[in-house]
C-alpha cells in the first residue's frame, strides 16, 4: 500500500523593525550631550567667578595704595606739597577740584551742590587738565607701582582729596576757625579698564 506524502511549505513572515533600540540610543545621546554642555557652562562660569575676583582684589589693592600714597602726600616724607596741608593752609583748594599744578586733586566742596564731590570727578581721566592725582605724582614713589610681575592693574590707581571740618575736634578756644580734616577718595584699577574699585577714607593730620 502506497502512501502519499504531500510537503507543504511554511512561510514565516518577517518581523516588523519598529527602530525602538535606535530611539534609545539616541535619547542617551542627547543626555550626555545635555549633560556635558551643562558641565562646561558650569566650568566656564567657575572660571569667569575666579577671574573676577582676582580683578577685584587687584583693583581692591591699587585703591589701598592710592590711599596710602595720598597719606605720604598730606603728612609726608617725600611729599613735594605735604606744607600745603598745614592748618590754615586750605587756599589750595578748588571747588569742583583743581586740575593743574600743586592744586591737582585738591578739591573744596560746594554747599548747593546735592552730589558730593568725588561722586562728580571722572577718575579715568588721565590728561594734563585731569581733576585727580595719579600715584606717586607727589611723591615720587610712582616707581614702587610698576615694579614686579605677574597680572598687574592697567593703569596706576588715581585719587582726590577734599577738606572738610573736623567736627569731632570743635572749635579751638584761641581760634574761631573749625578744625580741618582731609577725605580722601581713590580709584584702583584692575587687568581691565571696567574693573575699578571705590575707596574712600577720612585723615586728620598730626599736629606740631
Amino acid at each position: 500500500m502506497t502512501h502519499a506524502f504531500t510537503l507543504r511549505s511554511q512561510r514565516f513572515a518577517p518581523r516588523t523593525q519598529r527602530g525602538v533600540t535606535l530611539i534609545v540610543v539616541l535619547l542617551i545621546l542627547v543626555v550626555v550631550m545635555v549633560l556635558g554642555i551643562g558641565a562646561a557652562q558650569i566650568g566656564l562660569l567657575g572660571e569667569r567667578t575666579t577671574r573676577f575676583d582676582r580683578d577685584y582684589l587687584i583693583a581692591s589693592q591699587a585703591a589701598e595704595a592710592a590711599l596710602m600714597d595720598a597719606e605720604f602726600d598730606i603728612r609726608g616724607p617725600g611729599g613735594t606739597r605735604s606744607t600745603n596741608f598745614e592748618a590754615g593752609k586750605d587756599g589750595l583748594f578748588i571747588e569742583n577740584c583743581g586740575n593743574s599744578g600743586t592744586s591737582r586733586g585738591l578739591c573744596l566742596p560746594k554747599s548747593d551742590q546735592v552730589k558730593p564731590v568725588w561722586a562728580q570727578v571722572d577718575f579715568t581721566d588721565q590728561s594734563n587738565t585731569a581733576r585727580t592725582v595719579a600715584f606717586g605724582e607727589f611723591t615720587g614713589r610712582a616707581a614702587t607701582f610698576s615694579t614686579g610681575s605677574g597680572i598687574r592693574p592697567v593703569r596706576p590707581p588715581r585719587y582726590i582729596i577734599e577738606i572738610i571740618d573736623d567736627q569731632a575736634q570743635g572749635n579751638n578756644a584761641a581760634s574761631t576757625q573749625t578744625p580741618k580734616m582731609y577725605r580722601v577718595t581713590a580709584m584702583g584699577f584692575g587687568p581691565r579698564l571696567d574693573t575699578q574699585v571705590v575707596m574712600q577714607m577720612v585723615f586728620r593730620k598730626e599736629k606740631g
